[in-house]
């Protein structure tokens, strides 16, 4: 198994050597190609057309968890927008600290809620605090068992109605491991199966459109909790 064969220091240790900059989190596909562009705009289009199944909770604002946070791009060029406050979670030392940075007109805003230096792994949400977790380009940096554990505590973590965005690369394999940064790309269906596994219900996917024909194909999973699906 693919997965069997991460490890996180390696992982942070590749990380830590790649500059804190657009194109060093995005691989070398920073702001001189589309892909920034075109990832902020598959997005928002996709949150968009969720409107109607996030309606948020009375008594609760719309608080956000930016999961994998870098150093920050998806809160800065995305999140802020459906977001009243963000919390980030980010375990690499050099993007937190360019994060701080980055994030600056924003936190001076009140956007900005906690920021976890910290690897999903050990991350423990607050029951009940946040309207949307999104995870986006880092959930392959986790086994399947551990990533079960993951989602399991993000739906603890989830307000009434709340809802769980995953963004990742897939792969016509179950898991294809990368060993320059210790991770997994996986397959569509293994996706869906460890959603199931994990209590969540899929209530939307889309494909992320415009990207260069070289890259993995990209796209968006919604996630609401079984049980609340049933109460509806």
């Amino acid at each position: 198994m693919g997965d069997s064969q991460i490890n996180y220091d390696d992982a942070i240790e590749y990380w830590s050597q790649t500059p804190a900059t657009v194109d060093g989190v995005l691989g070398g596909y920073g702001e001189e190609t589309i892909v920034p562009t075109m990832d902020v705009l598959g997005s928002n289009h996709f949150l968009r057309k969720l409107k109607s199944r996030m309606v948020v909770s009375p008594g609760h604002k719309k608080i956000g968890a930016d999961i994998g946070a870098g150093i920050g791009r998806v809160t800065k060029t995305m999140l802020y927008k459906h977001c009243d406050e963000i919390d980030l979670v980010e375990p690499v030392k050099p993007f937190v600290e360019q994060m701080k940075v980055d994030l600056q007109e924003l936190s001076q805003e009140g956007k900005i809620g906690t920021i976890y230096d910290v690897g999903m792994q050990d991350w423990v949400p607050e029951e009940g605090k946040y309207w949307l977790i999104w995870c986006q380009w880092c959930v392959g940096h986790l086994p399947d068992e551990e990533l079960i554990k993951f989602f399991k505590r993000c739906i603890k973590g989830l307000q009434p109605n709340g809802t769980i965005v995953v963004k990742e690369n897939n792969t016509t394999n179950d898991h294809d491991f990368d060993p320059d940064d210790s991770s997994v790309t996986r397959s569509d269906n293994k996706f869906k199966e460890l959603f199931e596994q994990s209590g969540l219900k899929l209530i939307a996917t889309d494909r992320q459109k415009g990207l260069p024909q070289e890259l993995y194909p990209v796209r968006m999973y919604a996630l609401k909790p079984l049980q609340e699906q049933t109460s509806e």
